[in-house]
């Protein structure tokens, strides 16, 4: 028999997923969050990229078992840890204790909501290039006035990894009132996107994200893998012009 939270999320979970050459995704357990009373279940997923040094770049990381451990050990040595927002922090102290000599990078704020939870040395991701990753993949930030997402783009897969930017919701994974939510929301499966309340945080900052989206565009990615939803296997840049029809017109 399945549990509620398998039905909303996409077993295997903790599972090592290949996507293409080198790449992998996990996807995590359900995450509830929101206001106290409204809390929603979140479906969650981390991205592992294998650069040309070996190294693996941590995007988002999930929860970490000792079976995912031992599998990622097998593919290559975690060297980039990301949170890409401030609100994908929670699973950084156990990568951290398992791979101490990791680089840890935050977002813009992410240490102001994480608070006492991160209390270990960490670099700033508030820049978009002078990373070790600079090789293989692409860096770009999107700011709002809630938060600042940092995106990346793998060049040679044309592989774009975002966070919240696109959430896209299944309806058949989630409850009738957090589907009507996320139609309304504008991030009901087929039709994902930005969150309406999300994208009223970017509006002092339009001109700014407007360019991130065009340069994303220009990048032609093939598929966009994101954290929260059905991820997007194919036509990349068709589903990013959809999903930004409102900032792009």
């Amino acid at each position: 028999m399945h549990s509620d939270d398998d039905r909303r999320t996409y077993p295997p979970l903790n599972t090592l997923k290949p996507v293409t050459d080198n790449i992998w995704l996990v996807d995590g357990p359900v995450i509830r969050f929101g206001p106290p009373l409204l809390k929603m279940a979140f479906p969650t997923r981390m991205t592992i990229v294998r650069t040309g040094s070996g190294g693996l770049f941590i995007h988002s990381p999930t929860r970490l078992t000792p079976e995912l451990r031992a599998a990622i050990r097998r593919i290559g040595q975690p060297t980039s840890i990301i949170a890409p927002d401030r609100i994908h922090y929670w699973w950084l102290p156990e990568w951290k204790a398992a791979f101490p000599h990791a680089d840890i990078y935050l977002a813009p704020r992410v240490k102001e909501q994480a608070g006492r939870r991160i209390e270990f040395a960490f670099l700033p991701l508030d820049h978009e290039c002078g990373y070790p990753w600079d090789a293989d993949i692409a860096t770009i930030l999107v700011p709002g006035s809630y938060m600042t997402e940092v995106d990346f783009f793998h060049r040679a897969s044309r592989t774009l990894i975002v966070a919240d930017l696109i959430e896209n919701f299944e309806p058949a994974k989630i409850s009738f009132g957090m589907g009507l939510l996320a139609r309304i929301g504008g991030c009901l499966d087929p039709h994902g996107g930005m969150p309406r309340d999300l994208r009223a945080t970017f509006s002092k900052q339009k001109p700014q994200v407007r360019k991130a989206v065009e340069t994303m565009i220009s990048w032609d990615p093939e598929r966009i893998i994101l954290a929260h939803g059905r991820w997007y296997e194919r036509n990349g840049r068709n589903e990013l012009k959809r999903a930004f029809h409102w900032l792009l017109a």
